[in-house]
């Protein structure tokens, strides 16, 4: 639904060239919730709005839908962005306007009748529940409202991507835990593409089949969200779940970090580990948590041996599909069988 292919944009700022995003490479498949994670400057807002071109990549190619935006212009490039929702930081809504006027003003821009007008403003304020809000103005209602109401008007024009640009960083966690639910009921009963950015961790964790993270203005990686879980190293799994500073490892103990992700986040390892091989296992931290619509946990554990003495136990783990990164060995060698 959207590819991004060596894509490059750069600024001139004080006398220097800046290069905000710099040959990203980006997937997203149709109907996915992507996030792509990162800090302030990281080059997350210039990517977006690279997307539907209101930034104009220096090179690269951006496809949406099929149709390469980056070769279209004037009135194709207005017809395409029309397909192109897009969810603001700060709203973005017009004071004068109430809750009704805001939602129907890009539709009054695409001259749409104002009977149909009427019909799909209502139908779209049912939507995302602020029916009872058609006639207040932005001043009237709370910021989780207002963003709903970006919501209705980023949906508009029946779009079948949605871009969102730190929706709910301006909001109260409860407040972005209802807007996160809203987003994900839309993706699945409008079939919605929808491309966010985002600095929180509990975000990606909440909505995302897939995401990437990004520094610098390069993807250092991406995937989907189950399988950069699962992979050895990933940093994206270390933030979601933080394990406990380890420290040296003890003498004659060997440490590892051990990943489920499924039906294995079900299955009692430890205690059948220590059954197997009559091993004390011991349990230095982790968590077990809902990863989108996956379970997944991650523990760090301590065996009594060194690794090599320890070699049929971490296989017995791998061999039941666990991701096992062993602490003081390389991680490119560690991972499931």
């Amino acid at each position: 639904m959207i590819q991004i292919e060596k894509l490059r944009k750069t600024y001139r700022a004080r006398g220097r060239t800046v290069t905000a995003v710099d040959g990203v490479d980006l997937r997203v498949r149709e109907g996915e919730i992507f996030g792509v994670l990162g800090r302030s400057g990281a080059g997350k807002s210039t990517l977006l709005r690279c997307v539907n071109l209101l930034e104009r990549p220096d090179s690269g190619r951006v496809v949406v839908d099929g149709r390469d935006l980056s070769t279209l212009s004037g009135a194709q490039l207005r017809a395409a962005r029309q397909r192109i929702g897009m969810i603001h930081q700060h709203f973005g809504l017009l004071s004068s306007r109430t809750v009704a006027g805001n939602v129907a003003f890009p539709l009054e821009v695409m001259g749409v009748p104002r009977r149909e007008r009427a019909r799909r403003v209502a139908e779209l304020l049912e939507l995302v529940g602020l029916a009872e809000h058609a006639g207040a103005y932005p001043a009237q209602i709370s910021g989780g409202q207002k963003q709903r109401v970006g919501i209705a008007r980023a949906l508009a024009g029946r779009p079948r991507v949605l871009l969102s640009d730190e929706a709910t960083s301006a909001l109260d966690p409860q407040t972005t835990g209802s807007i996160l639910e809203l987003l994900r009921g839309l993706n699945r009963e409008l079939g919605l593409t929808i491309l966010l950015i985002t600095h929180e961790m509990e975000v990606v964790k909440r909505i995302c089949d897939a995401a990437a993270i990004m520094r610098d203005g390069r993807l250092t990686e991406s995937g989907p969200l189950a399988e950069l879980l699962t992979r050895p190293g990933s940093e994206l799994a270390a933030g979601l779940f933080p394990l406990p500073e380890s420290g040296a490892v003890r003498p004659g103990t060997t440490v590892a970090d051990v990943t489920f992700v499924g039906e294995a986040a079900d299955r009692p390892f430890v205690s059948t580990l220590a059954r197997t091989y009559a091993v004390d296992v011991n349990i230095l931290g982790g968590a077990v948590e809902q990863v989108g619509d996956l379970r997944v946990g991650r523990l760090r554990i301590e065996l009594p041996g060194d690794p090599d003495a320890n070699a049929a136990q971490l296989a017995h783990l791998r061999e039941a599909g666990l991701t096992v990164e062993v602490h003081g060995r390389d991680t490119a060698l560690e991972g499931t069988s």
